[in-house]
């Protein structure tokens, strides 16, 4: 199924500043934020373009955007 774009803004609708501010002062929650928003442009593609490949590797690619997710959170709940 396919959903809209999990912008981090949107995901952590009630913590939109603190993504904000982590985004411009912290470089590990950067990194994590750049990783996480390119994972989801990889998955996002697959979904739109109906690009062949196997159940296992696009599972693999969502269950890594979950985790990035859950560590970007836990940035967020310091």
């Amino acid at each position: 199924m396919l959903r809209t774009k999990h912008n981090l803004n949107d995901d952590f609708v009630l913590m939109q500043e603190q993504v904000s501010q982590l985004k411009s002062s912290d470089p590990g929650f950067q990194k994590l934020a750049r990783e996480y928003h390119q994972l989801d442009h990889q998955v996002r593609g697959l979904e739109m373009r109906d690009v062949p490949t196997s159940d296992e590797h696009f599972s693999q690619l969502k269950r890594k955007r979950v985790h990035l997710k859950d560590a970007l959170y836990r940035c967020l709940q310091k």
